[in-house]
């Protein structure tokens, strides 16, 4: 489990995040429009797996705009906004913000990927819900970089994610 925290309160992660190099697990999230994904649906693509608690957070909002603008730079690149919103609020959200070089993927359903990767919050006020994390993909998902954000009101390093693309 990873040690992170929550306005300078210690909250921990159910694990580790997969390791660099390793292949990430298959995955079956649910789309805006409702559709199920899973990650074969990207084969080909370079992947930016945009991991956090909720849209509805400042933090969150602000990764998903910055993300957007790099993501429109990217050849051969998609970025995924992973949260466990509800696809109803991820629409609205990225409609309301005019997001379109992301795509906006919900674990409501399922529940299983943050679970499965280690990076769902166990404990404390945000209990259930995915930490802050970047996972990067090549086109074949295998992983070239994951940050775990040790605390949830942080940033991620955007550059050190996109340099994992170059």
């Amino acid at each position: 489990m990873a040690q992170i925290t929550l306005g300078g309160t210690p909250t921990e992660t159910s694990g580790k995040l997969p390791e660099n190099g390793s292949k990430l697990s298959n995955f079956i999230l649910t789309a805006s429009d409702l559709s199920t994904k899973n990650l074969h649906d990207y084969d080909g693509y370079r992947k930016v797996l945009n991991i956090f608690p909720s849209v509805d957070t400042g933090v969150c909002a602000t990764s998903a705009r910055k993300f957007n603008e790099e993501a429109s730079r990217l050849e051969n690149t998609k970025v995924l906004c992973i949260s466990r919103d509800l696809p109803f609020a991820q629409a609205r959200f990225c409609a309301s913000e005019g997001l379109e070089n992301v795509e906006m993927l919900s674990d409501f359903k399922q529940g299983s990927f943050g679970k499965e990767n280690g990076l769902e919050i166990s404990n404390g006020a945000f209990e259930g819900l995915h930490s802050r994390v970047v996972i990067v993909l090549d086109k074949d998902n295998t992983i070239l970089h994951t940050e775990q954000v040790p605390e949830i009101g942080q940033e991620p390093n955007y550059q050190d994610a996109l340099n994992a693309l170059q």
